[in-house]
Parts: C-alpha cells; sequence; structure tokens
C-alpha cells in the first residue's frame, strides 16, 4: 500500500511540473510584463529597474527554478489588471466555485446512480426507455446552450429564479457562503443543474450499462439459485460491484466539473475562478493564466490520487494482485 501511493505521489509530482514549465512558458514567451504593469509615460530606465527586480534579465532556468520555488511558497505573482496578488484573487474566488461544483456534483450523483438502476432494473418498461432518451439528449446537449435554454425558461418566461450573480453571500472570514441566504441558493439551482446535468447523465448510462453487465454473471445466477430476495442481489451484490468503476470516472468528472465550470460561470456571471481566468484571457493577464492552470492540475493531481485510494480499497483484485506478485518477487 505505501508503495503503491509512493508511485502516485511520484507520478504527481512529474504532472506538476510539466505543468509548470507550460505556465512559466506563459510568462516568458506569452506578452511583455514590463509593458503590462508600467505606465506609457514611465521611463526606459525604470522599464530596466522593474525587469532587474522581476528578474527577468536571469538565464530561463533560473526564472524557472524562482518560479516553482515561489509557487511551492504560495506566491503566485501579481495580476497585471488587478495589481493584486494572484493567490488573493483565486482565494476570493475559489468558494463560489467550489459550492457550484459541490452542488453540481450532488445533482449527478443523487439523480445519475439511482435512475442508472432503475433503468438497468426495468430495462424493457416506457419509463427506462424514456429515460434512455432524455440522457441521450442531455449527453449531446452543449453546457452554455443548456444555460441559455434554462435561463429563458426560469428567468425570462417564469421569473422564479435569478439570470446571473452569487446571491446574497455570508462572509464567514476565509470563506463566503451562499447556502445561508434564500437568494444565495436560489442563486445555486440553475447554474448548478446546467453544469451538473452531463455528468448526471452519464453516470445513469455508465451505471445502467454497468448493472446490466453484472447481473449476466455467474455469481449472481449464484445467487439467484440460493433463494436470495431479488434486493438482497440488486443492492447488496450487483449494485456494490457496479460503482467500482463509477467510482473512478466520478472522480475523474469532478476534477472535469471544476476544469469546465468556466463555460457556465460564464453564462450565468457567477464570480468564480473559471470567469476569472476568461477575464484574465481577455486582458491578457498572464499571472492569473498560469495560477489557474496550476490550480486546476493540482486539484486533478489530487482528486486522482483519491480515486486511486478509493478503487485500491473497493476492489479486493488489486490488492490480492498485488500480494500474489509481491510473492513471486520476493
Amino acid at each position: 500500500m505505501i508503495a503503491f501511493v509512493l508511485r502516485r505521489l511520484f507520478q504527481a509530482l512529474l504532472v506538476m511540473l510539466a505543468v509548470g514549465m507550460v505556465a512559466f512558458a506563459l510568462f516568458r514567451y506569452v506578452g511583455d510584463p514590463i509593458e503590462s504593469m508600467a505606465a506609457e509615460d514611465d521611463t526606459a530606465e525604470f522599464r530596466q529597474e522593474l525587469a532587474e527586480r522581476l528578474g527577468l534579465d536571469d538565464p530561463a532556468i533560473v526564472q524557472f527554478g524562482r518560479y516553482i520555488l515561489n509557487c511551492l511558497r504560495g506566491d503566485l505573482g501579481i495580476s497585471y489588471r488587478n495589481k493584486r496578488p494572484v493567490a488573493e484573487l483565486i482565494a476570493d474566488r475559489l468558494p463560489a466555485t467550489l459550492e457550484l461544483v459541490l452542488c453540481a456534483s450532488i445533482v449527478a450523483l443523487v439523480i445519475g446512480i439511482p435512475l442508472g438502476v432503475y433503468t438497468g432494473l426495468h430495462r424493457n418498461t416506457v419509463t427506462s426507455e424514456v429515460l434512455q432518451a432524455v440522457s441521450l439528449f442531455g449527453i449531446s446537449m452543449p453546457t452554455f446552450l443548456t444555460g441559455i435554454i434554462l435561463i429563458l425558461i426560469f428567468s425570462v418566461f417564469l421569473n422564479v429564479l435569478p439570470s446571473f450573480g452569487r446571491g446574497e453571500v455570508v462572509d464567514l472570514g476565509w470563506w463566503t457562503t451562499g447556502f445561508l441566504t434564500v437568494s444565495g441558493l436560489k442563486a445555486l439551482i440553475l447554474p448548478s443543474i446546467t453544469l451538473g446535468l452531463f455528468q448526471m447523465t452519464l453516470l445513469m448510462r455508465l451505471v445502467r450499462t454497468e448493472m446490466l453487465e453484472v447481473l449476466r454473471t455467474d455469481y449472481i445466477k449464484f445467487a439467484r439459485a440460493r433463494g436470495l430476495t431479488d434486493r438482497s442481489i440488486n443492492f447488496g451484490h450487483a449494485l456494490k460491484n457496479t460503482l467500482v468503476p463509477v467510482i473512478t470516472v466520478a472522480g475523474m468528472k469532478l476534477g472535469s466539473l471544476i476544469a469546465f465550470a468556466i463555460i457556465t460561470e460564464t453564462v450565468f456571471q457567477w464570480p468564480g475562478m473559471g470567469f476569472l481566468f476568461i477575464q484574465a484571457v481577455h486582458n491578457v493577464d498572464i499571472p492569473v493564466m498560469g495560477a489557474y492552470l496550476m490550480m486546476i492540475a493540482l486539484i486533478f493531481v489530487i482528486i486522482n490520487l483519491i480515486v486511486d485510494l478509493l478503487y485500491y480499497a473497493v476492489d479486493p483484485r488489486l490488492r490480492i494482485d498485488r500480494a500474489v506478485a509481491g510473492g513471486y518477487t520476493s
């Protein structure tokens, strides 16, 4: 187990170094930080002094090492546009994105898994066929179009939900939340459904497919021959084994929700990290772009590590295979 974790940590370190090189390349080869930070009437001497202070005259390898060390200390640079530390900007926007992703994940899991189980157990019913057709529609619909349709129906026609913003939030020190206000909860509904719809339909179809596969296995037939009830077979045996690949996919898609919340946040003007990144791209704010890239990579790495550990804990075949392999090599 320890060797497994160490291997995953080493792989995660290599991934973060590679992403760090890409983020550093943004600083070095995209735009000119001196032109972004200096005013039009600043002298050439001031610009040269600024370049020396930022270390832009040092060799590339020295600048890269300094950039990595600064990232490890939490120093992600200064935003060209906002003139504030990038770490502060991300800290301000991170709660909004995490709350949105949390709600979208709950929507996907709480609705997607039960519907997948139902369509797997009742695959020949009219309701199951209708749900399958709806899930195909949900997978095919682009996220931005889903958001626009929801805004049109619930904000324009019915006028029951807000179409943009986060609503009223409560400041809890280093964290701001909309969970404690009515307007904050109402503002979460449409973007959460928009962001979680694709994941929900994907999980539903995955659970249905895995459920059908598991129900055809020999040990399920043996369980029926033993006289076990359908409830015990479906939920005690079949569903448990169905969730093994679902954990992997759900974990990967959780990272995707954070990374691709950009579209949803842009449609609903949600003040999260994705909307901050779009503004940074529009204003060529390289420090914010690089920091966002590093942040998303770190989130993906952490989620992948957690999923690997969960997969290792849930699937006993991995532990047995590694134990056998260790016995052969010893």
